[in-house]
């Protein structure tokens, strides 16, 4: 008996990466582009879906940290969800930021953030909680894989003070 094949994965980005290109819509159809955000941190967290618990809590924590908005760092959403979903999520909890969808999971299978999970023992294909730190050069400075929600926004943005201090 022949092993199912198990779909590949794409490899992880490391620092120092440049930073995959992407152009995908908002929520009120607007693309955004990587380039738009050239000089400037860029915090991209990919999330499974809207208004869920652990979702939201990202969402609330990454709208409400102090320190990510006095560094001057853009915030990116991004889930499959569509542009509907995405505007009563971003009214419902006043999100001060674009969340991007991606319907065929193109860009997330791209960059490591869609594939095989595996939660409590029941293996599936979906979005695997991942958050990207993009520098102004357009570089990774860092990645979080299997993103734990508590404490996340604060991390990112130790990040990028470490990252501006030169460490």
């Amino acid at each position: 008996m022949t092993a199912p094949e198990v779909p590949s994965e794409a490899p992880k980005l490391k620092p120092g990466d440049a930073f995959p290109a992407f152009e995908l819509p908002d929520a009120q159809g607007q693309t955004h582009r990587l380039g738009d955000f050239a000089g400037q941190y860029l915090v991209l967290y990919v999330y499974p879906k809207d208004n869920t618990p652990g979702c939201t809590k990202e969402a609330c924590d990454f709208r409400d940290n102090l320190t990510l908005r006095s560094l001057g760092a853009q915030i990116l959403g991004l889930s499959m969800d569509d542009a509907q979903s995405h505007q009563q999520f971003a009214e419902e909890y006043s999100l001060p930021f674009p969340l991007l969808s991606d319907p065929e999971a193109d860009f997330l299978k791209g960059i490591g953030a869609y594939g095989t999970k595996n939660m409590y023992g029941k293996v599936s294909q979906g979005i695997k909680r991942t958050t990207f730190l993009v520098g102004p050069d357009g570089r990774l400075v860092k990645a979080w894989y299997a993103v734990s929600v508590d404490g996340h926004a604060e991390a990112v943005a130790r990040a990028i003070q470490a990252d501006q201090a030169g460490a």
